[in-house]
């Protein structure tokens, strides 16, 4: 594949991480810059990703390896706008609608949030297929749309444009095929290449943990936050990491439609408490790291700017606010087969389940239904009686309920009356 204009050549690249060795920074420029062009083969990028799941990376080889993915493309410059910048990233969750009432809420407090989103892949939904359940939004702004939108209406929630880390995108797909995603350098690198190349001021991280989670134990997940808030703060961006629970689902609903719905309920002063308190807690953090201390996000959600803005936000992306949510055609409740108290409520489980009614993807090319979903209709701690709907199952293709069901066997245990469920708080810690 190299011919003699390559200064380096893969298979070496490869053998150093096979043989536990340290890459050169030439090395990491090259390999990164060489496989965006298509010089590296998709074969030795699968060998190299796999050498550094198995053998890691040390904190300098992560550093270089992100900041050459980030000069894989362009970057996106805020400084012209009136108003701080702030960004949030989560790493995913089952009912993880949280950027939908957070970017507005944000923004009401002055501060411009560019909340640059992906689609859902496996049983953690997209914020974008969540958005597009509402009818005429787009996904897809130039970046002078999503300048003037940052100005004018203070937030927006769009698809990254494909000149972000390019390198990333390419390397994303490899890993997603090759059983490599589950690794720290990657994914952090993977993280902050395109939150870097988007050029925001400061980063809120929330790093999930627990079975809906990514990363199901809590060392695990303080060493992905801890990684990723190294490269924010030496990047220059002013960089913070929660980590938040994922054991259960967030909120009472997984699933596209019914997210948006559960979302604008929480704009609106109501919604479950667990998704308002993660929503103000990430909140504040934001317009904190965006240097507006005094301001606190709880008031903007009470006195309605908030909704304001996420009804000005849609709008300015061809959807209509007012516009009635798509709801499934079938339904099916699963009930409580006994009387006491709910004690655990998977949240992987209920991810599998929404996912396979139709509200998520197996390939990045499946189309999402819409109105598919789970609706909870009790969180651990609740007192149920037998007979009681837990769950409503929502699809447009009733066939889809069998597989669903098989999902959901041993998702949720009930103890007798009196029995107190160990659950551990929203936000279990903070890494700055």
């Amino acid at each position: 594949m190299n011919d003699a204009t390559e200064a380096f050549d893969a298979v070496d690249v490869i053998a150093t991480k096979r043989d536990r060795g340290r890459l050169a920074d030439e090395q990491i420029d090259w390999v990164i810059d060489a496989y965006t062009r298509g010089v590296v083969a998709e074969e030795q990028m699968a060998a190299l990703a796999m050498a550094i799941y198995l053998n890691g990376m040390t904190g300098e080889e992560i550093a270089r390896w992100t900041d050459a993915m980030i000069r894989s493309g362009e970057r996106l410059d805020f400084s012209g706008l009136s108003r701080p910048t702030s960004d949030k990233h989560s790493t995913g969750g089952v009912g993880d609608k949280i950027t939908l009432p957070l970017a507005p809420l944000v923004a009401a407090c002055g501060v411009a949030v560019p909340q640059l989103s992906g689609r859902g892949l496996g049983h953690t939904g997209g914020t974008l297929d969540k958005l597009e359940s509402i009818p005429g939004w787009r996904a897809s702004l130039t970046n002078d749309e999503m300048m003037r939108q940052l100005e004018d209406v203070g937030a927006v929630i769009c698809a990254a444009g494909s000149g972000l880390a390019p390198a990333d995108k390419k390397l994303y797909a490899l890993r997603d095929v090759t059983a490599t995603v589950s690794c720290v350098p990657l994914i952090a690198s993977s993280i902050m290449s395109k939150k870097i190349a988007e050029g925001t001021g400061s980063l809120v991280l929330d790093v999930k943990v627990g079975s809906g989670a990514f990363m199901k134990e809590l060392d695990q997940a303080r060493e992905l936050a801890e990684t990723m808030v190294r490269l924010g703060t030496e990047a220059g961006v002013r960089t913070v990491a929660l980590l938040t629970n994922m054991a259960t689902p967030l909120g009472l609903t997984a699933g596209n439609a019914l997210e948006v719905r559960e979302s604008v309920e929480v704009l609106q002063g109501g919604g479950p408490e667990d998704v308002v308190e993660l929503t103000v807690a990430l909140a504040r953090e934001m317009v904190s790291a965006a240097g507006l201390e005094d301001v606190d996000p709880a008031d903007a959600l009470a006195d309605g700017r908030a909704v304001d803005v996420w009804r000005r936000m849609i709008r300015a992306q061809g959807g209509d606010p007012d516009a009635p949510l798509p709801t499934a055609k079938e339904t099916h409740q699963v009930l409580a087969p006994a009387d006491g108290v709910l004690v655990e409520l998977d949240a992987l489980a209920v991810g599998v389940a929404a996912w396979r009614l139709g509200a998520g993807r197996a390939r990045k090319e499946d189309p999402v239904q819409a109105a598919a979903g789970v609706e909870i209709h009790y969180k651990p701690g609740a007192v149920v009686r037998g007979g009681d709907p837990l769950l409503t199952l929502h699809t447009d293709t009733p066939e889809r309920f069998g597989r669903a069901i098989e999902a959901l066997e041993g998702a949720f245990t009930i103890a007798p009356e009196g029995s107190r469920p160990d659950l551990p708080p929203i936000v279990i810690e903070r890494i700055a």
